[in-house]
């Protein structure tokens, strides 16, 4: 077995594992923003549950590297795990990148491709709004000057920013806020952008076979 499938194996392997501890992380960073008054023995805990599942994602990076024939070429083209390693709040984004890997190995995909990028898209975006409501009610909620006080002005703001809305009621003023505030502008227009794309593609095709019919 070479290297190539080696590392196509422990990817396929991994995956149960990386999407149970990707949601004890955010069930972690979770319960630590939003149940106030946590006892220093469950504070501790779910620390632990962090940081343990944050070094699950670090390992098994390190061993997809180790895997990989050309390891300069992994970092170039898989520049998103990185980032999600990193950042594990990004994780959500890990799900398209995986889903396309998965596409491309499989012959007779089970529901056509539109449907797949709009069902993949819309999960990833839930995710991802509910991690940078997290992220952003965490620093704004004590923050003076803040218009986000609760956790329900945060998933608000979130929802509006993902759809590229951005009505400006409730806008984050700390820098990390504004950092989170400007990543989820980029990738809600290109979420949104790929499910009109998909969306498009799908009656351009209908209208095309109905025209044929």
């Amino acid at each position: 077995m070479d290297r190539e499938q080696r590392l196509w194996t422990w990817e396929r392997t991994a995956q149960p594992y990386l999407l149970a501890a990707s949601l004890l992380f955010l069930t972690s960073y979770a319960v630590r923003v939003l149940v106030p008054g946590l006892s220093p023995g469950w504070q501790t805990w779910w620390e632990v549950v962090t940081v343990a599942t944050w070094t699950v994602f670090v390992v098994e990076y390190l061993a997809r590297l180790a895997l990989s024939n050309d390891r300069r070429r992994f970092l170039r083209t898989r520049w998103l795990d990185l980032i999600v390693t990193a950042l594990p709040l990004l994780r959500p984004l890990r799900i398209v990148d995986m889903h396309e890997r998965m596409r491309r190995r499989r012959n007779h995909p089970r529901l056509v491709l539109e449907s797949r990028v709009m069902a993949y898209t819309g999960l990833t975006s839930l995710l991802l709004g509910f991690a940078a409501s997290l992220a952003v009610y965490h620093d704004e909620r004590t923050a003076p000057g803040a218009n986000i006080h609760t956790f329900g002005d945060a998933v608000w703001w979130a929802s509006s920013t993902l759809t590229t809305t951005g009505y400006g009621d409730a806008t984050p003023v700390t820098p990390r806020g504004r950092v989170v505030a400007v990543a989820l502008m980029f990738v809600g227009v290109a979420l949104v952008g790929a499910v009109v794309g998909s969306f498009s593609s799908w009656l351009l095709r209908r209208f095309r076979q109905d025209g044929e019919a």
